[in-house]
């Protein structure tokens, strides 16, 4: 976790938050902000305690925040964001979901957020097509074949089939998903997207459909790749309904957020038949995942590794860290949320 501290600037990070960009920090902060690092120890408690006056960060303006300070810290919720000095005036969050930042209670407190949109963009569209093409294939059946010394005798080809010419639908066409759209074209799949509206920048062989025309888009749908973000109107956005609007033996992938779906609906879905695959890197309780999973033959399952590449985790960081200077420079970053544009 870190803070950064006026007149006095500091820059407070937790010694295994910034592991990637370390060296880019001091070409970034050189003339504006001191980096100090947090107690690896630090509870939430003593966190929020070491911003009140006589702690080390008293005077604290501004934070970098990684999800996996969730184990010492918590959430980034409601009371977190209450519990926070006045000082405290810009969060940079460490990705492009955000949902562990309680947007709302930062613009209410007159906070701002920002996050990292575009640094994951390739890393999670490539996880999307391994996911989608062992879904389709069913190499992750037939690799657990290998392993079991089995060699090819559980595979059917009339369950496997071919990307080329098939339908993909994309929930949310921003920068992860529309990186997806290109990586698929080169098969080529048919691209049709559904999004709050329509995207000015999108090729035109990206088909718009909006949300009078989602069932005919679904009804179209060999698969369906999920990357919209998780917050108080994605929640269940791919429930029971919409997966039975999918055309039957359609593939459900999802890299976004575990509870952007209806885990119980997709595997009533595959049991039944009308789902042939699905491919996961998320899911509603992470780190834990229903062992059910384990026991669908046409499933592949991914430990949230979706932005797990050095090239991805610098640029992360990086990006948060030029958020919060360019805030100090300038009183703004680049990256503000969404919340924070309405």
């Amino acid at each position: 976790m870190s803070a950064v501290r006026s007149p006095f600037v500091h820059l407070s990070c937790h010694p295994d938050q910034v592991l990637w960009a370390k060296d880019e920090v001091p070409s970034l902060f050189n003339g504006i902000a001191d980096v100090f690092h947090l107690d690896p120890s630090v509870n939430r408690t003593d966190f929020l305690a070491s911003f009140q006056p006589g702690g080390p960060f008293e005077g604290a303006v501004g934070l970098f925040r990684k999800n996996h300070s969730t184990a010492r810290i918590g959430l980034f919720d409601k009371e977190l964001i209450n519990a926070l000095p006045s000082s405290i005036a810009w969060i940079a969050h460490v990705g492009a979901g955000y949902d562990q930042v309680d947007a709302g209670a930062c613009k209410a407190r007159g906070i701002r957020l920002s996050n990292t949109p575009h640094a994951v963009d390739d890393a999670t569209a490539t996880t999307s097509l391994y996911l989608l093409i062992s879904t389709m294939r069913c190499f992750s059946k037939a690799e657990r074949s290998v392993r079991a010394g089995l060699w090819k005798s559980q595979h059917s080809a009339a369950h496997a089939h071919d990307l080329s010419g098939k339908a993909v639908a994309i929930l949310g066409l921003g920068g992860i998903g529309l990186r997806f759209a290109e990586l698929v074209r080169a098969f080529p799949m048919r691209v049709l997207y559904h999004s709050r509206r329509k995207v000015a920048h999108a090729p035109e062989w990206c088909e718009y459909y909006d949300a009078g025309r989602l069932d005919e888009m679904l009804a179209q749908a060999d698969a369906l790749s999920i990357h919209v973000p998780l917050n108080e109107h994605t929640a269940g956005m791919v429930d029971e309904k919409m997966i039975r609007k999918l055309k039957k033996g359609a593939v459900i992938v999802n890299t976004a957020r575990g509870k952007v779906t209806d885990e119980e609906a997709m595997m009533r879905a595959l049991q039944d038949g009308h789902l042939s695959g699905v491919g996961l890197d998320v899911y509603p309780d992470e780190p834990n995942v229903d062992p059910r999973w384990l026991d669908f033959p046409n499933v592949t399952l991914l430990p949230h590794i979706g932005t797990g590449t050095l090239e991805s985790a610098k640029a992360l960081e990086v990006r948060a860290l030029e958020n919060l200077r360019d805030f100090l420079v300038a009183g703004a970053g680049k990256d503000l949320v969404p919340e924070f544009m309405q």
